[in-house]
């Protein structure tokens, strides 16, 4: 900043605990349709993403999700259907349900076939914004197993040597449970940043790293204003990783999008996605003590290294937002005034009650 120039006062961020925020959120999905249960689970996986600062993916959702229903893109009210054409295997079909709602359900679905059989695999065919899938992972390893997920979505990211929006930022996760340690849990998308990051920044009018996103044009911009189509991490790998994702995703569901999407069809540029959840269960190949020894002796491996410069601890995945869910347990989430509006506006036309007295920061 050149001397002399003032400096830009930041909007103060409300803060909110987490259960009044859920409560809140839960109400809303509620008043629009939703069964209890199926509107506290889309609260529960929504803040378990601000918990975490995954803010991108937290209740800033709450008026995408509303306008699929409004669109009639999303029922609030669906309720998803299983088949079990294998012991192993079980295939979700959301009939369009909020994706935390179809994610549950495949995930609990994953960990019934695991015990049966030693590996579960949930496939979920037409469900919509699913949110982290971090937290859909975790649940599984919350009954003591491994899990893989993967998430499959209309195209909004670029693929190496074609213009514009190929294939989507679809996501992975992996949860791999410890003993001393806590969980290990990976959870990434396959963008350099995801459009939710992008939009976070143009609302505090920031800049975005260079090699991020592309205009609508195909040309590389910083200016989130103009960011349309983000970015393979990896470039070629992080497109490849997509486009198989959307095979095994979409393909075994038979849901189709990515092709779909690019025949043209009001039909195929709908918005829709698939996943799969794999639940591994430990103790079906070795006693669960055994394996989390091996995973503590790794963590240890890999902490005990000498740290590179400028860094003060060596993280392991999902450490960083096990430590920020700890910090927004205890002193609330931050939320920007925008969200913040936006929500308690849609809460007090639906007669939701709105936490009384939020702090600011």
């Amino acid at each position: 900043m050149a001397e002399g120039t003032p400096a830009v006062a930041r909007p103060a961020k409300v803060i909110v605990g987490a259960e009044e925020l859920k409560a809140m959120v839960a109400g809303i999905f509620a008043a629009r349709g939703a069964t209890a249960v199926n509107a506290g689970a889309v609260a529960d996986a929504l803040v378990w993403a601000n918990l975490r600062g995954v803010d991108s993916h937290g209740v800033s959702r709450v008026t995408r999700y509303l306008e699929l229903f409004d669109k009639g893109e999303s029922d609030p009210n669906a309720m998803p259907t299983v088949t079990r054409p294998r012991v192993a295997i079980a295939i979700v079909d959301a009939h369009a349900a909020p994706g935390p709602v179809a994610m549950i359900r495949a995930a609990d679905e994953a960990v019934t076939c695991a015990r049966e059989a030693g590996i579960g695999w949930a496939s979920i065919r037409g469900t919509v914004h699913t949110g982290a899938i971090g937290y859909y992972a975790s649940r599984i390893a919350d009954a003591g197993m491994a899990a893989v997920g993967v998430v499959a979505g209309v195209p909004n990211m670029a693929y190496v040597g074609a213009k514009g929006a190929a294939v989507a930022t679809s996501p992975l996760s992996v949860a791999v449970p410890a003993g001393k340690h806590e969980l290990v849990l990976l959870d990434m998308a396959t963008a350099v940043m995801a459009l939710g990051r992008i939009a976070q920044l143009k609302a505090a009018g920031k800049e975005l790293p260079p090699g991020v996103a592309l205009t609508a044009d195909g040309e590389p911009t910083t200016d989130p204003a103009l960011a349309k189509v983000p970015t393979p991490v990896g470039g070629a790998k992080g497109a490849g990783m997509s486009l198989v994702f959307e095979m095994l995703a979409s393909g075994l569901a038979a849901n189709p999008i990515v092709s779909s999407y690019h025949s043209g069809t009001r039909e195929g540029r709908r918005h829709r996605q698939n996943a799969f959840l794999l639940a591994i269960d430990i103790a079906a190949f070795l006693p669960l003590a055994e394996f989390t020894a091996t995973i503590d002796d790794t963590v240890d491996a890999i902490k005990s290294l000498p740290p590179a410069a400028d860094t003060d601890e060596i993280l392991m995945p999902g450490e960083r937002g096990r430590h920020t869910a700890r910090d927004r347990a205890a002193s609330g989430i931050p939320l920007g005034p925008k969200v913040w509006r936006e929500l308690t506006g849609i809460a007090t036309a639906l007669d939701v009650p709105v936490p009384a007295t939020p702090k600011l920061n």
